[in-house]
């Protein structure tokens, strides 16, 4: 049971780190700019539905990709660690990732691209999602699957309300909680290096 629940918050830590709805809020915002608030709650709901069938599918159907491109486990943990790191020290530097790019678009079209790609399903999330999941029971699967569910829940009622607490926390507060997930990201980053590194030359 403690080893489900560890499991647990640590899949919820990854996972708000680098989907991070607090910080995503004045970027929904930007996006959104000029549509009516029917608008704004289509474009969020369609693109937080969007995030959930892309991760979804690659939570279920990872091990059958890494069979049909031949990747290994070790080489997929460094090579997303390596990912990882890299998005949570461009948050740490106050830098916009690369990986987050949110070109404006016009319309409803912003719900699949840039929101719900790559903002929410990005490298980041996808690499986050496969990773707790290799070599992981069907109750782990599960696990993960629900608790990105609360995510894209959180991050739904975060882009709806995203007026009313960006006026309330302020600019400031959201970039040093910013800062806080960027450090996460990097850890989380690291530890997945470690990790395929072990897997590479046994240790």
């Amino acid at each position: 049971m403690n080893e489900l629940l560890t499991y647990s918050l640590t899949v919820f830590t990854g996972f708000f780190a680098i989907m991070n709805p607090i910080a995503n809020m004045p970027v929904f915002l930007g996006l959104v700019e000029g549509e009516d608030e029917q608008s704004k709650r289509r474009i969020a709901k369609t693109s937080v539905l969007t995030a959930f069938i892309i991760v979804t599918a690659f939570v279920i159907l990872g091990k059958y990709i890494f069979e049909l491109f031949g990747i290994t486990i070790p080489a997929f943990k460094i090579t997303g660690g390596i990912l990882i790191f890299y998005v949570g020290f461009e948050m740490l530097m106050s830098q916009k990732s690369k990986v987050h790019s949110t070109g404006k678009q016009v319309g409803d079209s912003i719900a699949i691209s840039p929101l719900a790609i790559p903002i929410l399903a990005g490298p980041g999330t996808i690499v986050t999602a496969m990773n707790f999941v290799t070599d992981a029971s069907f109750l782990h699967i599960g696990i993960v699957i629900a608790i990105f569910a609360l995510m894209i829940l959180l991050t739904y009622v975060a882009f709806i309300l995203s007026n009313i607490i960006v006026k309330k926390l302020g600019h400031n507060l959201i970039a040093v909680v910013a800062k806080l997930m960027g450090l996460i990201l990097a850890i989380i980053g690291a530890d997945m290096l470690i990790e395929g590194v072990k897997l590479s030359f046994n240790l």
